[in-house]
């Protein structure tokens, strides 16, 4: 069973491995941060194996029984009045047919002013997005490997555009209880189009992320460290900006090498006391840092800080990203056990 879901993502992984990263596909919310616990440790977190059932929406490996009658409700208030949220549950059989998880994710636009070709007022318009996703996980065998996929329904309304899409995401996670190690690598968004916009049929978001986090001996702090977008190299492109001129005028571009492409895919974050009541939460998005920050001028683009509460069912979860100095994003989480 191991051997053929190894195959299998060895195969997705090369037939798939031109798509594309953002302004390039369609329905880019969904790979769109899912909860503030997501954004506090950079954004795209892969090996959280506990009571979090918003996990399950970015990697469906990590379903389990401890999220059993859990529902989370997440918001944010991003950036340019654009508001979107997650809401997530999952529900256990029995300890034999293990869990399953439904989850969705929707997008508001706002409102925008029409205008025709001529410049005339057509009103206003408005812009909506959304996924309803149902999950499952299984251990594979009696090894320390789980599998998991989700299946999403897509809906999108852009004016007086419509389009339907239908996708899944497949991930594979190791868990090694010994030295409290877990990692994963999920493909995300396989899928298509089954009706268009206007007859143009338009690739979804693939993306192909691998990660990893251990809680450290004796020290109440568990690391992670996850490397997106695996399926485009390089991803990065020379700031403009950057540029410099000689005395001649002569332009040189900016260059960047091996170890720049690398640091673009990597996401940093820690966790402090995982397992507690109260814990604080850090990261450091290193694409986002690098594609946000502007020339010299320090403004903190990555980086990312919540925090957790958990009083008695419920557990609140605050986080603030940085992302320009003109523009920032919150995001607020609360989830009860209703068990």
């Amino acid at each position: 069973m191991l051997k053929k879901i190894v195959t299998f993502f060895c195969l997705s992984f090369s037939t798939l491995s031109i798509s594309q990263v953002g302004g390039e596909t369609t329905y880019q919310f969904l790979n769109l941060i899912s909860s503030p616990r997501q954004a506090a440790l950079g954004g795209k977190i892969l090996t959280n194996v506990d009571y979090d059932v918003t996990q399950g929406l970015f990697n469906p490996a990590t379903i389990n029984v401890e999220m059993d009658n859990q529902l989370a409700v997440n918001y944010s208030s991003y950036l340019g009045g654009i508001s979107y949220g997650t809401a997530s549950y999952a529900y256990t059989v029995d300890r034999r047919t293990q869990t399953f998880h439904a989850g969705i994710t929707y997008i508001n636009y706002g409102s925008f002013d029409g205008y025709d070709e001529n410049g005339n007022s057509t009103g206003t318009f408005t812009g909506n997005e959304a996924a309803l996703s149902m999950g499952y996980a299984l251990q594979i065998g009696y090894s320390d490997f789980y599998f998991g996929t989700n299946v999403k329904f897509i809906t999108s309304k852009l004016e007086q555009y419509n389009s339907l899409g239908i996708a899944a995401d497949l991930g594979l996670l190791y868990i090694n209880d010994n030295i409290d190690f877990n990692a994963a690598i999920v493909v995300r968004n396989l899928g298509t189009q089954i009706t268009t916009y206007a007859g143009l049929n338009e690739r979804l978001p693939f993306e192909i992320a691998f990660g990893m986090s251990q809680r450290l001996e004796n020290v109440p702090i568990r690391w992670h460290v996850t490397f997106e977008n695996l399926q485009k190299w390089p991803i990065a492109r020379p700031n403009p900006a950057r540029s410099v001129s000689d005395l001649g005028g002569n332009q040189t571009n900016e260059k960047v090498g091996f170890l720049g492409q690398l640091i673009r895919h990597t996401i940093l974050g820690a966790e402090i006391f995982p397992e507690g009541g109260f814990n604080i939460r850090l990261g450091y998005n290193f694409r986002r840092g690098e594609e946000l920050r502007i020339v010299d001028q320090r403004n903190f683009s990555g980086l990312s800080a919540g925090i957790s509460i958990k009083m008695n069912k419920m557990r609140f979860s605050y986080t603030h990203a940085k992302y320009t100095s003109a523009a920032n994003s919150n995001f607020f989480g609360l989830q009860i056990d209703l068990r």
